[in-house]
């Protein structure tokens, strides 16, 4: 079959729709062109603002969303560096009472905003007095810590009762709850039954359920134990080796907070060495940070620290002897009392994993053979308190 001829007025037609076609092509190609473009110019943008900083005013960490490194001084003079994991302070700040707060003004002062009682229960004691002790808290603005421990030396320990009596406790709502205390010593827990284990299944575990299940903002805070590195069979056991055991028993899935005791001291908390009982092993016991160590690593790093007694003995300005047992304390002046529990706290702040600190001791008077109470007090004997002034300096900061 012919093909049929195109008349011009056709072909005129069809230039015209080819030249419009190549127009759109070329506009469209052109679309696509500036399209990718800006898509890679936004893509370097976004890049830039993501490796470029934002520098916010000098001092303001969080603002600049870059966490701080706490440097602090080592084994003679080293650098010894922990990252903090959360931004600006989050250590709170409180002092142990003889039971009754004397002098809350002292403790305001000091930046304290908790109160930390003890309470030796047996199952002869009443909730009530708990209650007592926390409505005095509440009532002069702390947050409350009760300690409870048992009587001491004792032969048996009746869990289900202590356990029912925590109940009982938390119904009062105090803001925490320290259970049991130095368990690794014979003089705390029954000779020959000291165990992290026994501990955590026999105690912890069945004190923490009854605790948030009565009370769940409740802070549940393990018992600190005894700072030592004795192992006596059935009698004494170091916490370096119990806080391990505690842990291996699961303690973490019971507890928001594992205690920890730091009052044997004679160094700056920065210091690794120079402890005047320190036969040249350096043994973690006598130091802060090193103590510190012991727990949070034996913890697996599973729960942050409570320092929940911190403290320094001084003889100044005290009139009686210093008992023997504490010679150890005999050169410590109230001046380097006031600068270690400043720097005590501004390590904590700086490590990023301490909660609370808990000062030993506000204004206790007693002073005995195994009882130098009155000695560790900030509050001194003159009505002076130097260490208010260092601790409220660095809560301040």
């Amino acid at each position: 079959m012919a093909r049929k001829k195109l008349d011009k007025s056709s072909v005129k037609k069809l230039a015209v729709m080819w030249i419009g076609l190549t127009v759109v092509g070329a506009i469209a190609v052109f679309a696509i062109i500036m399209i990718v473009v800006n898509a890679n110019k936004r893509k370097e943008e976004s890049a830039q603002l993501l490796t470029t900083p934002t520098l916010a005013p000098a001092g303001d960490v969080a603002a600049q969303g870059v966490l701080p490194t706490a440097t602090v001084a080592g084994a003679e003079g080293e650098a010894v560096e922990s990252e903090q994991t959360t931004p600006g302070s989050s250590v709170e700040l409180g002092g142990q009472v003889p039971g009754f707060i004397a002098n809350p003004d002292v403790m305001k002062s000091a930046g304290m905003t908790w109160v930390k009682y003890q309470i030796k229960w047996n199952p002869t004691v009443t909730a009530a007095d708990a209650n007592t002790l926390i409505q005095q808290g509440h009532t002069e603005g702390f947050k409350v810590l009760l300690s409870i421990s048992g009587d001491s030396y004792p032969t048996s320990i009746d869990f289900t009762a202590f356990t029912a009596y925590l109940q009982q406790v938390a119904a009062f709502k105090p803001d925490a709850i320290e259970v049991w205390n130095e368990m690794n010593l014979d003089r705390e827990w029954p000779q020959g039954q000291i165990s992290g284990e026994s501990y955590v299944t026999n105690m912890l575990a069945p004190a923490y359920n009854v605790i948030k299940a009565t009370s769940p903002d409740t802070i549940v805070i393990t018992g600190a134990l005894a700072p030592t590195g004795a192992n006596i069979p059935g009698a004494v056991m170091s916490d370096d080796l119990y806080v391990p055991e505690m842990a291996a028993a699961g303690a973490a899935s019971y507890a928001d907070c594992i205690g920890v005791h730091h009052n044997a001291g004679t160094t700056s908390p920065t210091a690794r060495t120079g402890h005047v009982s320190d036969g040249g092993d350096g043994h973690y016991s006598w130091y802060f940070l090193p103590t510190i160590e012991v727990y949070y690593n034996g913890m697996n790093q599973a729960l942050p620290i409570c320092l929940t007694e911190f403290g320094y003995l001084t003889p100044d300005g005290i009139s009686e002897p210093l008992p023997e047992i504490f010679a150890w304390g005999a050169n410590t002046t109230v001046a380097q009392q006031a600068q270690w529990l400043g720097e005590g706290v501004n390590i904590a702040e700086e490590l990023g994993y301490v909660d609370l600190v808990i000062v030993w001791n506000v204004d206790f008077t007693n002073w005995g053979e195994n009882d130098p109470f009155k000695g560790y007090a900030i509050l001194r004997p003159d009505g002076s308190c130097p260490a208010c002034s260092t601790l409220a300096a660095e809560m301040a900061n």
